[in-house]
């Protein structure tokens, strides 16, 4: 939520510095974003610890008077002894980078590498990036490409305040593909809008009204899917699969294979653009069919599932039950825990 309300603000002062006649206003643009970082820099002093944290420190009873807090209820126990014997467990792992390769560890591996790189795939940050360009491209002119910016940046941040409040009810599957399917009929609308009024020479000519205002709806409706899916999504459900032995490093993949695919499409988006022109949307839609597939038949529903649990739902699954053993420590703790 934090970011896209940043990335709205970011878009509001790109507008408004624009306006500024003497032609300054970029140095507005780009110095303001020293006030996110000092927000983060002096948040990160008052940052709470989390229980598992806690007990890796062997600060029991601060875990347990967190997790009541969390909770709202003095009743912790069940929860406290499989987050205690869950970091115990972690503990006797000396190696996190050798043990995440391990073919137990094949579901967890898996998804910590393809969800941010679908993520990034969507094609979400071409719009997050250049939406100014793109929006100029197609024939808005500059104040039209900023304002459009501005109300995508708007639909994001609301479509994501959705997804907080639906995500335990409708559960991570159900989001992840309604999204999935709303981000590729929106991009089908913008290809054939922009190859029947483009073509392949990139000249549009006069925009009338009704294409202008096709091509922002279809773009929000885009972002809002992937708003209140892939965006939230991406880093919600990897931090659900990710038991605590391999925790580290699995989160340090997540974060890396996101980088490194935001990095490689904000270098290669100016260069497809000019060369496939409306033929970019296809790209990233073709991607979107691909993700959707791999969502629907491999990740399981996460919603309520403690992590300490997650063993259960692998062992459950059709296809990952393979590489989870009926001996692992976690199936073990589980059925005794009376969870299978």
């Amino acid at each position: 939520m934090s970011i896209t309300i940043g990335i709205f603000i970011a878009n509001l002062l790109n507008y408004f510095s624009s306006k500024i006649e003497a032609g300054w206003g970029w140095r507005l643009s780009l110095g303001g974003a020293v006030v996110p970082g000092l927000i983060i820099l002096l948040g990160s002093i008052w940052l709470s610890d989390t229980p598992n944290s806690l007990l890796e420190r062997n600060k029991l009873d601060e875990a347990k008077d967190l997790l009541k807090s969390i909770r709202g209820i003095d009743n912790v126990d069940e929860e406290f002894n499989d987050l205690v014997n869950a970091s115990e467990a972690a503990k006797l792992v000396e190696d996190t980078w050798k043990n995440i390769l391990r073919r137990k560890y094949r579901p967890q591996l898996t998804f910590a590498v393809l969800i941010p790189f679908f993520q990034q795939f969507t094609g979400m940050n071409v719009f997050v990036f250049y939406a100014p360009v793109l929006f100029k491209s197609m024939g808005f002119g500059d104040n039209a490409s900023l304002m459009s910016a501005l109300i995508t940046s708007i639909v994001n941040a609301v479509a994501t305040l959705v997804s907080i409040f639906t995500v335990d009810k409708f559960g991570r599957r159900k989001l992840f593909l309604e999204g999935g399917v709303q981000m590729f009929v929106c991009q089908l609308v913008m290809t054939i809008a922009i190859a029947t009024k483009f073509g392949t020479s990139g000249n549009p000519g006069e925009l009338s009204m009704w294409f202008s205002i096709l091509v922002v709806v279809a773009m929000c409706v885009y972002i809002a899917g992937f708003a209140w899916s892939w965006g939230p999504l991406g880093w919600l459900v990897p931090s659900e699969i990710f038991p605590l032995e391999i925790r580290s490093a699995a989160q340090c993949i997540t974060v890396v294979v996101n980088m490194l695919c935001t990095f490689a499409i904000a270098q290669v988006f100016t260069f497809m653009l000019c060369h496939l022109k409306f033929g970019l949307f296809i790209f990233f839609a073709a991607f979107v069919v691909v993700m959707s597939i791999f969502i629907y038949k491999y990740l399981p529903e996460t919603k309520g599932v403690p992590i300490e649990e997650m063993t259960i739902v692998w062992k459950n699954h059709p296809y990952w039950s393979k590489f989870v053993d009926d001996d692992d420590p976690h199936f073990e703790m589980a059925k005794k825990g009376g969870h299978v």
